[in-house]
């Protein structure tokens, strides 16, 4: 039985919890559903999707670090055509709302995929991807000023009556510009972070680990970062933030919510464990059990910060 303390009105979109399967982590859903109850997630962000079908980055393509792991894909897909005729009508049988990730290397191609798209069934919301950090060309283009992200969301907004949720890079000085700028031009939500540009290199060959050269890092290493910058975003919209950088478990995402997402994604730790949204969604029940709470909305924004001395303080609290 779903967890009534864990539904949420997301947009206007009823979820069952949540906790989302993050893009590029999650195939397109369909490919997971032997192994995961897809109707148990808040809901699926699908593989970015863009105009024409894209090969991707050389091989290596991923390399496991310390703490995390570094990606560099390059934003392989199928087409949005091909998504639509193959893939979208299999994921019609679940109740799980999908959100489709939509990608381009210019603004045309953008709204080229969400045209496609409209005409589809099975579709909850957008995501735009302004911020991938691994591609030659497109999302780190639109992701480095906040006056492209606005014209970027402004036309896409005048093409969809669907919710329209905009990917930010953590790759920038400041959050807020962007998230204020997304906001301004008709965003209804924004996910708050995608991964961080990053090199590993083999000391025998002195080349990068990665085919690509650089790559986008995500996993544990980055999540108190993600969480700070959550937590700015938050405190500079209106509209909703949906939070993802590390989360593994019932408490990161708790830590998400305290810091002002409404909502989370669970990415790398898919790679590890494909149960994974599944697993951090059933902890974050009991997370709000152990802590006595009636509804998961009441952790968002909880986040209190104190001066104490010279030194700034953080407390996490959560509502009894």
């Amino acid at each position: 039985m779903p967890d009534s303390r864990l539904a949420i009105d997301l947009c206007g979109i009823k979820l069952r919890n949540p906790v989302l399967a993050a893009s590029g982590t999650f195939g397109y859903g369909i490919e997971f559903a032997s192994l995961v109850d897809l109707n148990t997630l808040g809901g699926i962000v699908t593989k970015g999707l863009s105009r024409e079908p894209i090969s991707g980055n050389p091989a290596p393509r991923l390399w496991h670090t310390e703490s995390g792991m570094i990606n560099s894909v390059g934003l392989q897909n199928v087409g949005v055509v091909a998504f639509i005729r193959d893939k979208l009508p299999q994921l019609r049988h679940f109740s799980v709302p999908v959100f489709a990730n939509v990608f381009g290397y210019c603004e045309d191609d953008y709204l080229e995929v969400i045209r496609a798209l409209e005409n589809a069934r099975g579709i909850a919301a957008y995501e735009l991807n302004v911020s991938c950090p691994n591609t030659e060309k497109g999302g780190m283009f639109f992701s480095s000023d906040p006056a492209l992200v606005s014209q970027l969301v402004r036309h896409v907004r005048l093409t969809t009556s669907r919710p329209l949720i905009v990917k930010l890079s953590p790759n920038v000085a400041r959050i807020e510009p962007f998230a204020k700028a997304a906001e301004e031009a008709g965003a209804d939500a924004i996910s708050v972070v995608n991964t961080f540009v990053s090199l590993a290199i083999d000391i025998k060959t002195r080349m990068p680990r990665i085919g690509g050269g650089f790559g986008g890092l995500s996993g544990p290493a980055i999540k108190p970062i993600a969480l700070r910058m959550v937590y700015e975003a938050a405190q500079a919209v209106k509209i909703p933030v949906i939070g993802l950088g590390g989360i593994a478990s019932g408490a990161d995402a708790a830590e998400f919510l305290i810091a002002g997402a409404q909502a989370v994604q669970v990415g790398t730790a898919s790679f590890i464990d494909p149960r994974a949204p599944q697993r951090v969604a059933r902890d974050l029940g009991r997370v709000l059990r152990s802590h006595r709470i009636q509804h998961v909305s009441e952790l968002v924004g909880t986040l209190r910060l104190s001066n104490a001395g010279a030194n700034k303080s953080i407390e996490i609290t959560t509502a009894k």
